[in-house]
């Protein structure tokens, strides 16, 4: 019988290398972030760690022994589900990862926009001493959160820390520690209005695909700011750039862009009520082990024991 394999598309350090292959001492392993340490090797791969451009013609596309796709990532938008679906392939997720360095994103855009931080590093640059008419604060105030997985959770309880009051959006109403009220989707209209800060943190779907429009950024407050670390399609940018530029709403901070780097000509990059960070709100010093030791580790224990991943099992109906 030949050797079951596992390929890691990431380069990990020594510890975390040995605490996979204690798991499973007797498969082959191939780890490393090169593809031409691992692309030979797809496609008779049991399980793939990590996903990159080679892994669909190489893993999926032929007739592969692949039965399990472990995402290095949260979002799996990019992904052929419909092809894995067809397949039987498992496909599991890195959410909950990004949980503590995105919301901890999050609030600093929503700090740094109430307290007008952004402003005041303009002027340092330009030696300027100006008050910038600061007069907003956070406590007290209602934060729309869309989307309660870990990372809208975490925000959440957060947010009780300032004494706000927490409303969330999510494909169920059941409600959930530290928010106030919870609303399906089709209730996000009417709860814009109350919100002084609205935050998208849900994955990108058939159904949150251009969720915010002209008409969501006409319903919120002029005194609101929007927070992105979703994704860019979720949001109309044009619709949005044109609400920041005749002051519809207060600001935004973006993590996300429909099309990303973010180009040089959009007009986002010169609007003084934004906020721009380049897709790094998830990005932390835990996160390779998050990934091997809470998810993995654990997922393939128990794929090894049931025959499937438990963690972050992606269902192909809902896309997530």
């Amino acid at each position: 019988m030949s050797q079951r394999k596992l390929v890691i598309t990431q380069n990990l350090d020594q510890g975390l290398y040995e605490k996979v292959k204690e798991t499973v001492p007797d498969w082959n392993i191939i780890a490393g972030k090169e593809s031409s340490v691992w692309k030979d090797h797809l496609n008779d791969a049991e399980i793939i760690v990590g996903w990159k451009k080679e892994v669909k013609p190489y893993g999926i596309d032929r007739d592969s022994k692949l039965k399990w796709l472990q995402s290095w990532s949260a979002g799996v938008d990019r992904f052929p589900l419909e092809q894995l679906n067809a397949k039987n392939i498992f496909l599991t997720t890195a959410s909950g990862v990004h949980a503590y360095p995105i919301s901890e994103t999050i609030f600093a855009l929503m700090l740094g926009l109430t307290r007008k931080i952004h402003t005041y590093v303009r002027n340092q640059q330009s030696k300027t001493w100006h008050h910038a008419h600061l007069s907003l604060e956070m406590h007290g105030k209602t934060v729309g959160i869309i989307g309660a997985g870990a990372i809208g959770k975490e925000t959440a309880k957060i947010a009780k820390a300032f004494g706000m009051k927490v409303i969330g959006i999510r494909h169920s109403d059941i409600s959930e520690e530290s928010f106030d009220e919870m609303y399906t989707t089709d209730h996000l209209n009417s709860i814009l209005p109350q919100c002084d800060y609205v935050v998208v943190t849900t994955p990108l779907t058939d159904g949150t695909y251009h969720l915010f429009g002209k008409k969501q950024f006409q319903l919120m407050k002029e005194s609101a700011f929007f927070i992105n670390i979703g994704r860019g399609e979720i949001v109309v940018e044009e619709d949005l750039v044109h609400a920041l530029e005749t002051d519809s709403i207060a600001g935004a901070g973006l993590d996300v862009f429909e099309k990303e780097p973010l180009s040089e000509q959009s007009p986002l990059w010169n609007l003084e009520n934004v906020i721009i960070t380049p897709h790094t709100a998830g990005s932390t010093e835990h996160y390779d082990a998050r990934v091997i030791e809470d998810i993995f580790i654990p997922n393939l224990k128990h794929y090894l024991q049931e025959g499937v991943p438990k963690i972050n099992l992606v269902d192909f109906k809902k896309g997530y």
